[in-house]
C-alpha cells in the first residue's frame, strides 16, 4: 500500500476479497479464542505493525491481538463496551454522560408486566446491530408489541444467548441528530468532521440517507458535541484509533446515541478524502502502527447519501445514472448491490443501494444536488416468491 505497509486481511473466508493485492487469513469471528490464537501465530511468523478492527463485530478481537503483541490499542474491555448498546448506555450513564433513560427487556418472557413505566415514545432496538438495522419507534403499547416481534425474527439467529433474548429500551430523544467523526490520541480527541443529517429521523424506523459536513451548528454547540464524546470516550476507557459518534442535540444538551472505536461505515469515508493522499483508512493505519499523521482540514462542503431501500424485491436494472451523474456538482454515484440480489428494507435489511457524493461551496448546495441526483434514479424490481414448506 501506499505507506510501504503489507496488508493481510483476516475475514471469515479462506481467501480475502482483494487477493489479487492482498493475503488473506481464514478467521472463526464468532469464537474469538480460536481467532485470537490464529491471528497471534500468524503473528509469530511474520510480526505485525499494527491491527485494525474494521467494524464493530472486529473492534473488540483486534484490541485483544494488538494487546497480546504489544501493538497499540484500545483496552479490550472499552472495545467490548463500544459494541454493546446495553453495556455501553449503563456505563455511560453510570458516568454521568449524557444517555436517554433505558431498559432491557426480556423477549422470552411476556411483555405485558414489562411495559409497565415504559416512556411513550420509546425506541426498541437489538443490542448488538449496525446499520439502524432493528431499530424500531413505538408510540403505545400495541407498537411495542409489535416492534418487539419484528425485533425477535430479526435476532433469532444470534449466536449469544443474551443478545437473542433481550432488547434494549430507551427514551425517545427529541432533536436534530448528528455524525460526528474523530480520532484519539494518547486519550485526546481530534475532530475530523461533524456531518448534519438533514432528513428527519423521527421513526418509526431510522433510515439514515444524507450526512453533509461541515455542519451548520453554531460553535458553542459543536463545542458541546466534542465535549460529550470525548467524556464518552474518556468514561469507556478509550485512548487510540478511530471514532464515530452519533448524537442528538436538543435545547437540553448532546445526548449520545453510540460511540464506535471504528470509522464511519460503508463508503461514507469518502467525503473525508483530501486529495494528498492521506485519507481516512491511512490515518487510521498511521494510529494503529503508533505514527499518527496530521490529516488536512477540509476545505469544502461535502456530503453523500446512503441510497435507502424503499421496496422489497430482486433488484432487476438501476435506470438514470447518467442523468444523476450530470446534475451539478455531482462527484460519483456508487451502487453497490448488483442486479439479481434481494433488496430488503428497513428494519430487516442492513443494506444500501449505493452512495451518491457530492461537493460545492455550501451545505445547503451539496444538500440539494445530493436529492436532484436521487430523485432521477429509479430502482427496477421483481418480486420474490417463496415456497412454504409442507
Amino acid at each position: 500500500m501506499q505507506m510501504g505497509l503489507k496488508v493481510l486481511i483476516g475475514s471469515r473466508g479462506e481467501h480475502s476479497l482483494t487477493t489479487e493485492v492482498n493475503q488473506g487469513l481464514h478467521i472463526d469471528l464468532d469464537d474469538h479464542d480460536s481467532a485470537l490464537a490464529t491471528i497471534l501465530e500468524e503473528a509469530r511468523l511474520r510480526p505485525f505493525a499494527g491491527i485494525i478492527g474494521s467494524d464493530d463485530s472486529t473492534v473488540e478481537l483486534a484490541a485483544h491481538a494488538a494487546n497480546r503483541l504489544g501493538l497499540p490499542h484500545n483496552p479490550p474491555a472499552a472495545a467490548r463496551l463500544t459494541r454493546r448498546k446495553d453495556l455501553a448506555r449503563a456505563h455511560l450513564m453510570l458516568a454521568g454522560c449524557p444517555v436517554p433513560i433505558h431498559c432491557l427487556i426480556d423477549i422470552s418472557k411476556p411483555l405485558d408486566h414489562q411495559m409497565a413505566g415504559l416512556p411513550w415514545p420509546c425506541v426498541v432496538k437489538p443490542l448488538n446491530m449496525a446499520a439502524s438495522r432493528g431499530v424500531i419507534r413505538a408510540n403505545n403499547e400495541s407498537e411495542f408489541e409489535n416492534a418487539c416481534e419484528r425485533i425477535r425474527r430479526i435476532i433469532s439467529e444470534s449466536p449469544d444467548p443474551f443478545e437473542h433474548d433481550h432488547v434494549l429500551v430507551e427514551d425517545y430523544i427529541d432533536g436534530i441528530e448528528i455524525a460526528y467523526e474523530g480520532y484519539l490520541h494518547q486519550g485526546e480527541l481530534h475532530t475530523l468532521a461533524v456531518f448534519d443529517k438533514p432528513d428527519p429521523l423521527v421513526g418509526p424506523f431510522f433510515e439514515e440517507t444524507i450526512y453533509v459536513t461541515p455542519s451548520q451548528l453554531d460553535a458553542d454547540t459543536l463545542s458541546i458535541i466534542k465535549q460529550r464524546v470525548q467524556q464518552a470516550c474518556t468514561a469507556f476507557g478509550l485512548t487510540t484509533g478511530p471514532v464515530h459518534a452519533e448524537l442528538r442535540v436538543n435545547a437540553m444538551d448532546a445526548w449520545i446515541l453510540e460511540v464506535a472505536a471504528r470509522t464511519i461505515g460503508g463508503d461514507c469515508a469518502r467525503t473525508l478524502d483530501n486529495g494528498n493522499n492521506k485519507n481516512l483508512e491511512q490515518l487510521t493505519v498511521s494510529l494503529a502502527i503508533g505514527e499518527p499523521v496530521q490529516p488536512a482540514a477540509i476545505t469544502q462542503s461535502r456530503g453523500v447519501m446512503m441510497i435507502p431501500i424503499r421496496q422489497a424485491g430482486l433488484l432487476r436494472r438501476v435506470e438514470g445514472i447518467l442523468a444523476a451523474q450530470k446534475v451539478p456538482y455531482i462527484e460519483k454515484i456508487d451502487i453497490v448491490i448488483s442486479e439479481g440480489h434481494e433488496l430488503i428494507p428497513l428494519p430487516e435489511g442492513n443494506q444500501y443501494l449505493g452512495f451518491i457524493f457530492a461537493k460545492a461551496d455550501s451545505p445547503e448546495v451539496v444538500t440539494a444536488a445530493l436529492r436532484a441526483a436521487h430523485e432521477k434514479l429509479k430502482f427496477v424490481t421483481a418480486p420474490i416468491f417463496r415456497l412454504a414448506s409442507v
